[in-house]
């Protein structure tokens, strides 16, 4: 396959914009339009460079597309997925993959039963810091690994994300998916046991929790924590982070994915600003989801990995609910 097609469903999450534009850089990629229920909304994104805003999901699914990215809204990934898998098309969904289990396992099956890829959108694991990271650990070099602390804290981001109707949950749904797939995946291990704490500490207006803490002991014995919230004020120079500190018996890894910014402080600006300079991890994410098309190769971060990652922080909601630790299902 010299060109693959691709088409986009959903132009909810912002991440598309990031999406687009690697995809547009590409001379192996063409980029055929998408579709959004709300027609607007994909107009803004598609209208710009030109691209085919279809009338509905069936005509693009239709089309002459190999693959489809999906940025719709949280509790919309499942229905999309299936529709795209029964179409025989591959699919990258955005985090979080679902907002059920059911969801989640359907769109597995659905995916694997049409012979199809289903990727997880985890860009996180191609930054730098995280790579050399993983294989600081693999050489042993800070020994066994005991424990791991981690932080995704951003700012509110309002929107459709505050609505648990669309987003399926609140900051601990949002944020506990990046760093739980980069724990599993350096630990190459399977969550066990989760003890979760949340609430709202920041927006008393909002009907979802905006900080959490999420406990994590995994099977072979380590110790997690990740403060997952919407903690960061508008002031604050970054959207978020993205860190953590890996505990070993012979020494400890830092880990800060943001740390490669340039920082600017201006009178004449209200606060000061950072600028990341660093490798862009969405070209990566999208480089692999492209290969693994037209080598026919499994992809690198799989639907299994979504699920694994939002199952955790779906048994979070659950173990704060009830007080006590949730134990996850083993397969």
């Amino acid at each position: 396959m010299d060109i693959v097609n691709i088409g986009i469903i959903g132009f909810a999450h912002p991440h598309v914009h990031s999406y687009l534009s690697v995809l547009l850089e590409r001379s192996d990629v063409r980029v055929l339009g998408g579709w959004d229920e709300d027609s607007h909304r994909a107009a803004t994104v598609l209208g710009p460079p030109g691209l085919t805003v279809y009338d509905t999901l069936d005509a693009l699914l239709s089309s002459d597309i190999n693959a489809v990215i999906i940025c719709s809204e949280n509790v919309r990934h499942a229905e999309w997925t299936i529709a795209a898998a029964q179409w025989g098309k591959h699919v990258l969904c955005e985090k979080p993959l679902g907002t059920t289990m059911k969801d989640m396992n359907d769109m597995v099956r659905a995916c694997r039963e049409a012979g199809v890829q289903l990727m997880t959108a985890f860009p996180c694991r191609y930054f730098p810091a995280v790579r050399e990271a993983k294989l600081t650990v693999e050489r042993g070099e800070i020994g066994t690994v005991l424990a791991i602390k981690g932080t995704n804290r951003g700012t509110m981001p309002g929107s459709w994300f505050v609505d648990p109707s669309l987003s399926g949950g609140g900051a601990v749904l949002d944020h506990t998916v990046h760093v739980m797939d980069l724990m599993r995946w350096i630990l190459e291990d399977e969550p066990d046991v989760v003890y979760a704490e949340m609430g709202r500490l920041f927006y008393d207006e909002l009907t979802v929790e905006d900080a959490g803490l999420v406990h994590v002991t995994f099977r072979g014995g380590q110790k997690t924590v990740l403060d997952t919230s919407w903690s960061r004020g508008k002031s604050f120079p970054m959207q978020g982070d993205v860190a953590m500190e890996i505990i070993g018996t012979n020494g400890m890894l830092s880990i800060d994915v943001y740390a490669q910014k340039n920082e600017l402080y201006c009178d004449e600006n209200a606060r000061a600003e950072w600028s990341y300079w660093g490798d862009n991890p969405d070209k990566d994410l999208i480089e692999d989801f492209v290969q693994s098309i037209r080598l026919g190769t499994p992809a690198t971060i799989t639907g299994e990995d979504g699920l694994a990652a939002a199952a955790v922080a779906l048994a979070a909601y659950e173990s704060a609910r009830l007080g006590v630790p949730v134990s996850m299902e083993r397969s």
